[in-house]
């Protein structure tokens, strides 16, 4: 595509400020929640992350495209971003094991891109003020119309969005065979944390985000896991209450982001939006109880209040994001329960923190030997 046949493009904030960009070739409107990851590799597996669903992304690594697409290297059935930002779009990649270029998979899946927008203004602007909604336009003649199309769009505070990229049906992921068999609440489940459990020898059956404790415990599972997910935990009774129920039994529990925050729900532990939220895969996160450093993948806009969770009797922090000291793991003194608020399955580089898997297969096996 030359570069003088592009149209112009937009990004207008909530709160009237306007970025200028240009069309990548697909044209239309989008609006959600902006925000940003800074992650310099691993875009496809960022753009298919169901944690996404309902926000605009910025990239802030400079190209965008340069490697193309693989089909294998996907976290769902698709593009779940509601559109992207960056600096530089690569029409043209070079990969050996590359499937196709980045713009034809953007336009199968029908998702806005734009380019050459100043993503390090735009990134410094949204740190300063916070995430907030937005909309990416290439029609950017009516200004007003923007401006009330964008106020029409709801806040991600409050916001259930689980329903939205969770499986319709009950489905079986690994070997039918396998010694150890875990029940999985999808309210967003990337595909690499099924692939991390059935390396390890687990059977899988993955529920739908509204699934009830006798339904999951149907399956007469070993252990129980509540995925990552995208929007507000606070809405998501059900899967609060299903936390309550194998809290209660004391069955084995892991819980990775939304399942994690979801779990301190559970325990009577406030959750609350952030200010911009954690976007990258670069993020170092201190265990408390071994004292060992990680890298880490992280993506989520909530977290759960720290103080809260210091005075609870039955809940212990295990992992801080040294960032900001915000809580990144708990678990439960007395229960066969634990979370964090980061992505083990994601090993960017490090492979720092895939031993957690370990972890849960771990207490499902010590679960079924006390048995």
């Amino acid at each position: 595509m030359k570069y003088q046949t592009r149209k112009k493009a937009l990004v207008l904030l909530a709160d009237g400020t306007i970025f200028y960009g240009k069309s990548v070739g697909i044209e239309g409107t989008s609006t959600g929640e902006i925000c940003f990851n800074t992650g310099m590799t691993g875009y496809q597996e960022i753009f298919t992350d169901p944690s996404y669903f309902g926000q605009i992304m910025v990239a802030t690594n400079a190209h965008i495209g340069n490697y193309g697409i693989n089909n294998e290297e996907v976290e769902s059935d698709g593009i779940k971003i509601s559109g992207l930002i960056c600096r530089n779009f690569s029409f043209t990649h070079s990969r050996v094991d590359s499937d196709g270029n980045l713009k034809d998979w953007f336009e199968k899946h029908n998702v806005v891109a734009i380019s050459d927008v100043d993503t390090r203004a735009l990134v410094a602007y949204i740190r300063d003020n916070g995430a907030m909604n937005a909309i990416i336009t290439t029609e950017i003649n009516d200004i007003e119309t923007l401006k009330k199309q964008l106020a029409q769009v709801p806040s991600m505070e409050g916001l259930e969005l689980a329903s939205k990229v969770s499986t319709k049906e009950p489905y079986f992921v690994g070997d039918e065979n396998a010694t150890i068999k875990i029940s999985a609440l999808d309210i967003g489940i990337k595909k690499n944390i099924l692939r991390n459990l059935v390396k390890r020898g687990a059977f899988i059956k993955v529920f739908p985000y509204n699934s009830s404790f006798s339904d999951l415990s149907s399956f007469n599972p070993d252990g129980y896991f509540i995925s990552n997910g995208p929007g507000d935990p606070e809405p998501l009774v059900d899967a609060q209450n299903l936390a309550k129920e194998i809290i209660k039994k004391d069955l084995p529990l892991f819980g990775i982001c939304l399942g994690h925050q979801v779990i301190a729900l559970a325990n009577g532990i406030s959750t609350y939006k952030m200010h911009n939220g954690h976007r990258g895969i670069n993020h170092p996160v201190k265990n408390l109880i071994t004292g060992k450093g990680e890298i880490t993948s992280q993506n989520h806009g909530f977290a759960i209040n720290r103080e809260e969770t210091e005075n609870h009797s039955d809940i212990e922090i295990t992992h801080v994001h040294l960032n900001d000291n915000t809580v990144a793991g708990i678990r439960m003194k007395e229960k066969n329960v634990f979370s964090v608020q980061y992505h083990p399955e994601a090993s960017p580089g490090p492979h720092d923190a895939e031993y957690l898997f370990d972890q849960f297969i771990e207490n499902i096996r010590k679960s079924k030997v006390e048995a």
